[in-house]
């Protein structure tokens, strides 16, 4: 969609077509917004997001139409409720077929559930955040669960902190700098010093706890998994209560998490620093 412009031919100052490409990006730029917001909240009505993005529902319901034609989106007229669509999965999938990821670990996460009975998760770091990209669910009745496409906090989430123990404390610092660690619990290293504190750790142990730091009653055992240039572009996890997972459950299961994490890494293509 573009605006054109309507001044006389002969008239002087910017020639027709000029506003094209900004309103262009514009359009753009606001379905892709619509498009998150639908994805994050597995669902959004027109009200919702005209009140939550501040534009016209005519607008939005333009945009939505749109996208909805390009099979991002699909509405149902019933509840009203616009929802991601069939091609915005199709995309994703493809993502997880070029990383390769998703398919590879399956395996190594039903090992992984199945040798210490919890929840086993992949996530990868993206923009300070962790995605969870895969899981394989424990067969218990109360246990941990993260969907696909999931965010969460690299701070305060055990993969997300076996991924930043690979890092720099510099490079950590500037990655966190001008940010508010948020507070979840008491537990919560939600300072700086708090969580490079816990990186040393993590570095000597080659595995990361989150110990009730997101949740209460909620523990996670990590490791990093490394591409072909030894960077740690994902971490595998457990993740289960905290009366399953006391103090000496974890230092049982860390090195077997740690295992699994060179595993698939090396089915991966990839290699761990020291290797390289």
């Amino acid at each position: 969609m573009a605006l054109q412009s309507t001044a006389p031919k002969g008239r002087r100052g910017r020639k027709a077509g000029e506003n094209a490409v900004p309103s262009s990006v514009q359009v753009l730029d606001r379905s892709l917004h619509l498009l998150s917001i639908v994805a994050d909240n597995d669902g959004s009505t027109l009200t919702d997001l005209a009140d939550h993005t501040g534009m016209a529902p005519s607008t939005v319901h333009r945009l939505l139409t749109s996208l909805a034609n390009h099979g991002m989106l699909a509405h149902d007229p019933e509840s009203g409720e616009w929802t991601v669509g069939v091609r915005a999965f199709e995309i994703g999938n493809a993502f997880l077929r070029y990383r390769k990821l998703g398919s590879i670990s399956r395996p190594f996460l039903k090992k992984l559930m199945d040798a210490c009975g919890e929840t086993a998760n992949v996530a990868i770091e993206d923009e300070g955040d962790v995605v969870f990209i895969s899981q394989i669910e424990s067969h218990a009745p109360m246990r941990a669960f993260f969907r696909p496409g999931r965010r969460g906090p690299i701070h305060a989430s055990g993969i997300g902190k076996a991924i930043l123990s690979t890092w720099s404390d510099t490079d950590i610092g500037q990655m966190l700098s001008g940010k508010t660690l948020a507070h979840f619990t008491d537990r919560t290293l939600d300072t700086l010093p708090a969580l490079l504190k816990d990186i040393q750790q993590i570095r000597a142990r080659g595995w990361s706890i989150d110990d009730e730091e997101h949740t209460l009653g909620m523990r996670c055992i990590a490791a990093p998994v490394f591409n072909e240039h030894g960077e740690a572009i994902a971490g595998i996890s457990i993740s289960g209560p905290a009366v399953r997972l006391p103090r000496n459950k974890l230092d049982v299961f860390g090195p077997v998490i740690r295992r699994t994490a060179d595993e698939l890494t090396q089915a991966m293509g990839g290699r761990k620093p020291h290797e390289l």
